[in-house]
């Protein structure tokens, strides 16, 4: 009968794990020394040898001939506890057997002595699952069981344990299995079992397994099945993603923006039946190499997990992106995977994502920090107004920017020194920016009645004839609706220039409330 590669291969002793020498060695010299606890506690992701070393602790704590640390694997204990026919190693699944009665059973049990063994160990694997009332069970045998009594517990979330249980137990985190060491075991399982199995194969699966030993075995399996010589291509059709050429033929795409390219690859792999979700998910991990070689671009062959070739390409790609423009684009991405596991159709929520990134790839918005200079010399110009009664020509432009009104706000595409209002053009879609404003804003819109709207190049000017509006326009919320409001209607993305019509009673007024507001704030944040 054919056995999985998996539990063919399943580490029988502490030397064979991988990765976990923080523990293994930890757990080989209690044996030694005969100074094992009464309870274990195993957490880490799933695969990474939490099951395999409870088996391993187990036998080794009531092996007659232990070897360093190991069992012997000779002796009838070890022999019998490997095909699971070991009496005093009972191993319970939490997941299915998560009841207080069953836990009951467990304690009522702790009475007998062992059989044949030295100890008597329970392994509760998924502990994480236990009912509240079982939990409470446990809790007092654990704490002072018999002496001949162990405890080892496995679990993949690790919070969801009481603190009174995790307080009486050692506890040990496994980490996460490094792709290069997954990449050498699956090289030497399938040599011993006579599978041609490519090295850039290997690697492939190693980082498609994400850590786990267990998930990289059971797809080498897979693999060997479907295809006689396991090569890059060969993983990517077998495991249904995208192969890495797709890959970074769609960044590119997305760096010139070309929605077509992109589409007709996602088209071509939709016809040749690839995960898409899986896509998505080769998209991110690709953007986040992108991110870490832009930050850290020194030590980027030590964080990256791709092939030499593969990072010389990634290299170049990477001059095309800011680095906030690629954590704009894995944000959208990650709500995109996130959707694809909600939605009926998965194609059309990742062509959604790609057509929104390859249109424009909005920066992330964050603070805006300026010195408070800035904000002197403003304050400087208004009190010199107001001294020497300089009040601004209605013809001349006052710029009075309204800095990050959209997401991302377009640099002026012109020269705005001594630009007139006569050389200007009427801004021929107002009315309905005004009416679909409304919905958003009617409070400001209403401020913005007999407004006079003009525009040139990507710069909207915006001359109000109500003294309130430029108050209510303090407020950054209410210039970034109006900015997203441009973009709606018109689809182009707008930078502001504002200003009010006001006599000159009330702009000196209006000055000198902003330098009493600015004074008054002790100059904490930027005033535009």
């Amino acid at each position: 009968m054919y056995k999985a590669l998996y539990r063919k291969w399943r580490p029988l002793t502490f030397d064979d794990v991988i990765s976990q020498q923080h523990i293994t060695e930890t757990l080989k010299n209690q044996v030694i020394n005969n100074k094992t606890a009464h309870a274990y506690l195993f957490t880490g992701s799933r695969g990474t040898g939490k099951t395999t070393c409870a088996r391993i602790l187990a036998k080794a704590i009531n092996c007659s001939f232990v070897s360093e640390g190991n069992p012997c694997l000779e002796c009838d204990i070890c022999k019998d506890a490997d095909n699971n026919t070991l009496a005093d190693i009972v191993e319970i699944d939490a997941a299915s057997n998560n009841g207080v009665d069953d836990i009951r059973d467990l304690r009522d049990g702790t009475v007998y002595t062992p059989e044949r063994c030295k100890y008597k160990v329970y392994i509760i694997d998924e502990v994480h699952m236990l009912s509240a009332s079982a939990f409470n069970a446990l809790l007092k045998i654990m704490e002072e069981p018999p002496d001949y009594v162990k405890f080892i517990l496995a679990t993949t979330e690790i919070h969801k344990v009481p603190a009174t249980i995790v307080s009486r137990c050692q506890r040990y985190d496994f980490r996460r299995i490094k792709s290069e060491d997954i990449s050498k075991r699956l090289l030497y399982i399938a040599d011993k079992e006579n599978i041609y199995l490519k090295e850039d194969a290997s690697f492939l699966i190693a980082r498609l397994a994400d850590g786990g030993m267990r998930d990289a075995i059971s797809l080498l399996d897979q693999c060997s099945v479907c295809a006689e010589e396991i090569t890059l291509e060969s993983v990517s059709e077998i495991v249904g993603i995208a192969g890495r050429d797709y890959l970074y033929d769609m960044i590119e795409y997305f760096s010139v923006k070309n929605i077509t390219g992109v589409l007709e690859i996602i088209n071509n792999l939709y016809g040749m039946s690839k995960d898409l979700s899986r896509l998505c998910e080769e998209l991110i991990i690709q953007f986040r190499n992108l991110m870490l070689l832009k930050v850290s671009p020194d030590s980027a062959d030590s964080i990256i997990s791709v092939m030499p070739d593969e990072l010389k390409r990634l290299k170049k790609i990477s001059e095309s992106f800011e680095t906030e423009k690629i954590i704009s684009v894995i944000d959208i991405l990650q709500e995109c995977h996130e959707k694809m596991s909600r939605v009926l159709n998965k194609r059309v929520e990742l062509e959604m994502a790609v057509i929104k990134l390859c249109r424009d790839i909005p920066v992330v918005q964050g603070e805006i920090w300026t010195d408070n200079s800035e904000v002197l010399d403003k304050i400087k110009k208004l009190e010199n107004q107001i001294k020497n009664r300089l009040i601004v020509k209605n013809d001349d432009i006052v710029e009075n920017p309204v800095k990050n009104v959209a997401v991302p706000e377009p640099k002026p595409n012109i020269n705005l020194k001594n630009i007139k209002i006569e050389e200007l053009e009427l801004f021929e879609n107002w009315d309905k920016v005004l009416e679909e404003f409304k919905k958003v804003k009617p409070d400001v819109a209403g401020s913005l009645h007999d407004a006079e709207v003009k525009v040139a190049g990507n710069v909207l000017f915006i001359t109000a004839k109500n003294r309130w509006f430029m108050d209510l326009f303090q407020k950054k919320e209410h210039a970034m609706s109006l900015g997203e409001t441009l973009f709606k209607v018109t689809g182009q993305r707008y930078a502001l220039r504002v200003r009010c019509l006001v006599t000159e009673e009330e702009q000196r007024n209006m000055a000198e409330n902003l330098i009493q507001k600015a004074i008054a704030s002790n100059i904490d944040t930027a005033v535009e």
